[in-house]
C-alpha cells in the first residue's frame, strides 16, 4: 500500500504525488462546522492553477480529519480530477479551505465507514453502500489544509 499522502497509478496515467505534510492544520472550528455539514463542495484545480466547477459530496470526520469518498468508484470523473491535481478547494457549514487530496494511513477505513453510517444512515442501505466497505478504501480521499504559501503538490 501507498503510504499515506502520497497517491499510486491512476485509470489512463500517474495520480499526481503528494509528497509533503501539509503545514496547515484544521481548527476546531472548521472540524466542527465541516463536520457537521450535510455535504460539502468540491473543486480541484486545474493545470493552471485555476479552480474546476464545484461538485458537491458527502463528507465525514474521523477523529480530528475529514475525508470524502466517491459513491461511483474510482472512475468517477471529480475523483480522477482530485487525484489527478493533488489539491483543490473545499466549502461546507460556512468554512472555504485550500486542501489538499491525500491518500489516508490503511488503519482508518473501519473509522471513516463508522463515521459514514452514523451521519447517514438514515438514507438507507443501498445509498450508504455506495461509501461504505472494503471496496470504498480506494475511493477514498483524505482532506488536509494547506496554506496558501505552500506549493501545489
Amino acid at each position: 500500500m501507498t503510504p499515506p499522502g502520497r497517491h499510486d497509478s491512476a485509470l489512463k496515467g500517474e495520480r499526481k504525488t503528494v509528497a509533503h505534510e501539509s503545514t496547515a492544520s484544521w481548527t476546531r472550528d472548521e472540524l466542527t462546522a465541516i463536520g457537521r455539514a450535510e455535504e460539502l463542495e468540491l473543486a480541484s484545480l486545474r493545470p493552471d492553477g485555476t479552480l474546476r466547477p464545484y461538485v458537491t459530496i458527502w463528507v465525514v470526520r474521523a477523529g480530528d480529519e475529514l475525508y470524502v469518498r466517491s459513491a461511483r468508484g474510482p472512475a468517477n470523473p471529480w475523483f480522477l480530477r482530485a487525484l489527478r491535481s493533488g489539491a483543490g478547494r473545499i466549502r461546507a457549514g460556512g468554512p472555504e479551505r485550500d486542501v489538499v487530496f491525500a491518500q489516508p494511513a490503511p488503519d482508518v477505513h473501519v473509522d471513516i465507514d463508522a463515521a459514514y453510517h452514523a451521519k447517514y444512515d438514515r438514507y438507507g442501505p443501498a445509498i450508504v453502500g455506495s461509501v461504505v466497505g472494503p471496496n470504498a478504501s480506494a475511493v477514498t480521499i483524505h482532506l488536509l489544509p494547506r496554506n496558501r504559501k505552500e506549493p501545489i503538490p
